[in-house]
């Protein structure tokens, strides 16, 4: 149990309460009804639970809604997303009943889904169904995390870093695939500070769902180490009482379970008390309409013809929550002021960390790397570059999809996050430690790291190969919806792969990802533009980037001498790596791996008297970003004859050639065979590249 938390043992539930509860889904069905579309029947039916949870269970304060000590909700449901709009309406987070009637309106508070930064006391966008519970999953181990950098010697409990993670979730949720990875990691992990209320109603959008979903979910959870409970208020089906006391009674329960995260069956039917409509698809997803509405109201005492009704003396009531629960919030201050004093170095590291900035002189921990024909692969730089920030940013950590050795997302030296009897010989680890593992788990992967930077304090990245980005997509899509600084680690970015053949090896995958707005794709061409590469990603905090990294050793350039440009270029996303004198003939312009090639093909040229200027683009979306005189004094507008050479799909690449550009590019699977071989039967190879420059020299003439 927390300190800091509200009693709920006996549950006070007056005749206000009551009336707030009819009010809610009331309200529910007036808004879906106004504006024609909707889901009105979950928020309906879940209309007591949320209730419960806002106004008796979380510890919350709607006048500070980032509060430090506050408990998150996540509502994975968003498509009911009047369950948290009505909520937040009566709790008094700054929307009013003009915004619960303009649901589902252009400019509206209360958008179709819950936006994250759009509605005040909105933690997350969920949308598609799982990612809230993924995400929540990872705010939870984001809790954990924080508090063993701050407090880790506090009782359970009895920090004021201590909280618990909400949830509500569908049965769409506990179908989609998300859920199972992030469910089962959440057992491994104990998360005993997770609660999820499951609304078993046992409706989706095409009615019944035995027609797809039959399985016991309690004894899935089970298996995954969660601890459960089931909350019937159908009576085995023998009749409906919304029974607050008994769900109220498993709350605390789930508050009492420590070592495990807790999951509540909570069997309800859609709708109630709506007439015809209650428990059927109909409600799900549609306008009841306006009889159906008009019952609705009758059933729960209501007057059927008014429409969008609270009384005030029932507002007054939900809006005085921060006040009911004054006493935990003083003892939670008290505690955290405590604290404060007897911590005052971790009490200034908080500060910074809820300030978003990073310490003074970091980037002089970033190494620099010699030189060499030989090289190494960026995947391995970026390794180093881990282990050297260890020591000066703390808030930084994460891990990988069971690549560890691949992906080199392991600091030197630091401690698995896992609990301790699940640590192992050559990852030895504790519950407050620093590297992740996420197993093989790809798109749990990214939805957690999402719930973790929304958790607020630390910077996450997770890695895989790039490949398989695919399963990731729809969390890496949320993470650049959000705007949020979620780092994903793609190492084995082409058919630089090798010999795993074409399953492996992406190509379409960089145009892809590309195509995500306001997701940055930093793919650098060597360690030095790898170290400033992470200095990039970690000093923006406004949109998410993946860091894009070779298996194979590539070049690291002689930096300031023989002509080559400052690899801090980097952070302009594109940069002048080896110029000529004067105008150049052509721009050579390549990414990762191949900028080798445009060099190589710079050699070649000058042989036959042409002058190439090479541009190394690590990030398209940086360089777009920069003013237009820079993007002119790398690429000379006058200067028609380009070549794009990239190891994937030309999709993407036009644009910055032009017309009569060329690209170099790979419009097909790859092959199961050494890099070399590969690069050598597809013609990516300098030869290539310099043979595109003089037809695009020819064809710009």
């Amino acid at each position: 149990m927390n300190a800091f938390d509200p009693v709920l043992k006996p549950l006070e539930w007056s005749e206000l309460d009551e009336r707030a509860v009819k009010a809610i889904k009331a309200l529910a069905a007036d808004a879906v009804e106004k504006v024609g579309n909707g889901h009105p029947g979950t928020a309906i039916s879940l209309a007591p639970a949320a209730y419960l949870l806002f106004q008796k269970a979380m510890r919350h304060d709607p006048s500070d809604p980032e509060w430090l000590g506050r408990d998150r909700f996540v509502l994975s449901a968003g498509h009911s997303s009047l369950t948290i709009y009505l909520q937040l309406f009566l709790a008094g987070y700054g929307l009013e009943m003009d915004d619960i009637a303009a649901l589902r309106t252009w400019g509206s508070k209360t958008p179709g889904h819950p936006e994250y930064r759009h509605t005040t006391g909105v933690e997350i966008t969920t949308g598609p169904l799982g990612q809230g519970l993924a995400s929540a999953v990872g705010m939870a181990m984001a809790s954990r995390r924080e508090r063993g950098m701050l407090d880790p010697a506090a009782a359970p409990g009895e920090s004021p870093f201590d909280h618990h993670v909400y949830v509500i979730a569908s049965d769409g949720d506990l179908q989609e695939g998300v859920t199972s990875e992030a469910s089962s990691l959440a057992g491994h992990q104990q998360l005993g500070n997770l609660i999820l209320i499951w609304d078993d109603n046992k409706i989706s959008i095409e009615d019944d769902t035995n027609i797809a979903f039959t399985e016991d979910v309690l004894k899935r959870y089970e298996a995954y180490g969660w601890h459960t409970q089931r909350v019937d208020w159908t009576s085995g089906g023998d009749g409906y009482a919304e029974d607050t006391d008994t769900l109220a009674a498993a709350l605390d329960a789930a508050k009492a379970e420590t070592g495990k995260p807790s999951i509540i069956a909570l069997r309800t039917i859609i709708g109630w008390p709506a007439p015809t409509k209650q428990n059927t698809g109909g409600i799900h997803g549609s306008a009841m309409g306006t009889d159906e509405v008009k019952g609705l109201k009758s059933a729960l005492g209501l007057d059927p013809e008014a429409s969008f009704a609270i009384d005030p003396e029932v507002l007054s009531y939900t809006r005085s929550v921060a006040e009911r629960q004054g006493a935990q919030r003083q003892a939670w201050e008290s505690a955290f002021t405590a604290w404060s004093e007897q911590n005052p170095q971790n009490a200034a590291l908080l500060a910074r960390l809820r300030a978003h900035e990073l310490p003074d002189g970091w980037t002089g921990s970033l190494p620099e790397f010699e030189a060499s024909e030989k090289g190494v692969a960026t995947r391995a730089a970026s390794g180093k570059v881990l282990s050297a920030l260890a020591d000066v940013l703390p808030e930084l950590w994460g891990g990988s999809a069971d690549l560890a050795g691949s992906n080199n997302t392991t600091m030197d030296g630091v401690p698995s996050f896992v609990p301790t009897e699940h640590a192992t010989k050559k990852f030895p680890g504790d519950p407050y430690g620093r590297t992740l593992h996420f197993g093989i788990r790809e798109h749990g992967m990214g939805s957690i790291l999402n719930g973790i930077v929304l958790h607020g304090l630390t910077r996450p990245y997770g890695g895989t190969f790039l490949q398989f980005a695919d399963y990731m997509r729809a969390s890496v899509r949320l993470a650049s919806l959000m705007g949020i600084p979620t780092t994903f680690v793609w190492t084995h970015d082409s058919i630089g792969l090798g010999e795993d053949g074409p399953t492996h090896q992406p190509v379409e995958h960089l145009a892809s990802l590309r195509a995500i707005p306001n997701l940055d794709v930093v793919r650098p061409a060597d360690a030095n533009e790898t170290a400033w590469a992470w200095r990039g990603i970690l000093e923006n905090r406004d949109n998410p980037a993946g860091l894009v990294l070779t298996r194979q050793n590539v070049p690291t350039y002689p930096r300031g001498t023989d002509g080559f440009g400052a690899a801090e270029g980097t952070l302009k996303g594109g940069y002048t790596l080896l110029d000529t004198e004067g105008t150049p003939d052509v721009v050579l312009v390549g990414t990762g791996s191949e900028v080798q090639l445009a060099v190589e093909a710079r050699k070649i040229l000058a042989a036959d008297g042409v002058q190439a200027r090479v541009v190394s683009m690590p990030s398209r979306e940086w360089f777009d970003k920069q003013d237009d005189a820079y993007r002119e004094s790398v690429i000379p507008s006058g200067v028609k004859a380009r070549v794009s050479v990239e190891a994937g799909v030309a999709q993407g690449w036009r644009e910055v050639v032009g017309d009569a550009g060329r690209i170099v590019s790979l419009e097909h699977y790859g092959a199961s065979a050494d890099y070399k071989t590969l690069y050598a039967e597809y013609g990516i190879t300098a030869e290539a590249v310099a043979q595109a420059a003089k037809e695009s020299i020819e064809a710009a003439s």
